[in-house]
């Protein structure tokens, strides 16, 4: 278990990592609903561990904190009752120091645990899922972090080395194409798949496309900046009827953390407030956004099917790309049974799927087939625009 326990080193240090800059009081805030005080992050991903692993198959585990179950748990029905998502943020106990001995509490458990047991393939793979399952808190982390910061009337920087540079798009990029062949492709994990993979990716099935050609690059600021000026926030006509509401709703004018001064636009980032910087790709858009700005160049979407066969073709890790394509079910999947049944299954309906992983993305987490999810609403995750005609 040498190999499986360093894996589980690395992860859990990386979290921490990511914080290591951060003030107390930055542990705690919870702006919106959808983002989660950093403590409690580091809380949750420490409670997966002893939950699933530890105190149904370590012989004479004791929970650190009894209460702390009901703190924690994000949304396990099968586990039972849990605080509020919305509350996250009045948890100003336990303190970020009892969150951390919580964390060290249960990584010595782990470590005894899997120096001393040869564990089942089943048992193995729940540790990596665990591992997973932090990574994707990994990511979280760094956009619940820019978020809290980014609302700060102070704009404060933060260094975050976990954070990789973008990379801006050369212009001659922004003007090249790839061309797919229509036909039947596999969409999916294969079967001879080997390493990770979330159940959400499995039954791998045939998918007809039509040809399409498929933008090389992201769509950059300057360009997202010329739809801004043309108006694109004030034509209806470019923007889906739900879309539409949500402009008028919330006065929508920019992608997140753009701010208009009497000179420029600014932005904020982890190196705090500075002008937009025209040659990055685009962040911080929603579906909806997307779309309108698809409709504005003559172009579309891709849906995850063709995303995922011309991904090859293509430049991706920058942005998380919005799909087309509904987030719903493959063909065979099934729910598995057990509190990790909830784990996917029950998030497929009302919401968009995202190709490609970003910037705050961890090393090794993502691949073609994954597929990420969030109601087209959302933006503060580090999402682009991939455009196809």
């Amino acid at each position: 278990m040498s190999d499986l326990l360093n894996q589980y080193r690395l992860v859990r240090a990386a979290s921490e990592s990511i914080c290591r800059n951060l003030a107390s009081e930055d542990y705690v805030v919870q702006p919106v609903v959808d983002v989660s005080p950093p403590k409690w992050h580091l809380a949750h991903t420490t409670w997966f561990f002893e939950t699933f692993i530890l105190s149904p198959h370590s012989s004479g585990y004791q929970v650190f904190h009894p209460a702390w179950g009901y703190l924690f748990n994000s949304y396990y029905e099968t586990v039972g009752v849990r605080v509020p998502r919305a509350d996250r943020g009045n948890l100003s106990r336990p303190t970020v120091d009892e969150v951390y001995a919580y964390r060290s509490y249960v990584d010595e458990a782990m470590a005894q645990f899997l120096e001393r047991n040869d564990l089942s393939s089943e048992l193995e793979a729940l540790v990596v899922l665990g591992l997973n399952h932090e990574q994707q808190h990994q990511e979280l982390l760094i956009t619940d972090i820019k978020y809290i910061l980014g609302h700060n009337p102070l704009s404060p920087p933060l260094e975050v080395p976990e954070l990789r540079s973008t990379q801006a798009v050369a212009s001659e990029l922004t003007e090249q194409w790839a061309a797919v062949g229509g036909g039947v492709y596999s969409e999916g994990v294969p079967a001879s798949h080997k390493g990770f993979s979330f159940d959400n990716e499995h039954g791998a099935h045939k998918q007809y496309i039509e040809d399409f050609e498929i933008r090389r690059s992201l769509v950059t600021n300057r360009e997202y900046l010329a739809f801004i000026e043309d108006g694109g926030y004030q034509r209806f006509d470019l923007w889906y009827s739900d879309g539409w509401s949500w402009v008028q709703e919330t006065n929508a004018e920019a992608p997140l953390y753009w701010q208009k001064t009497e000179q420029e636009w600014m932005v904020y980032d982890f190196n705090g407030l500075r002008p937009v910087q025209p040659d990055l790709p685009v962040a911080h858009v929603n579906f909806y956004e997307a779309s309108a700005f698809a409709a504005w160049k003559g172009c579309r979407l891709p849906t995850e099917s063709e995303w995922e066969v011309a991904s090859h073709k293509i430049q991706w890790g920058e942005r998380w790309e919005w799909t087309n394509s509904a987030y719903l079910p493959y063909p065979g999947f099934s729910t598995a049974s057990g509190a990790v049944g909830e784990y996917y299954g029950k998030f497929m309906v009302n919401q968009m799927v995202l190709r490609g992983g970003s910037v705050a993305t961890p090393e090794g987490h993502s691949r073609k087939t994954y597929r990420n999810f969030f109601q087209p609403w959302l933006k503060w995750q580090y999402m682009g625009i991939r455009l196809v005609r």
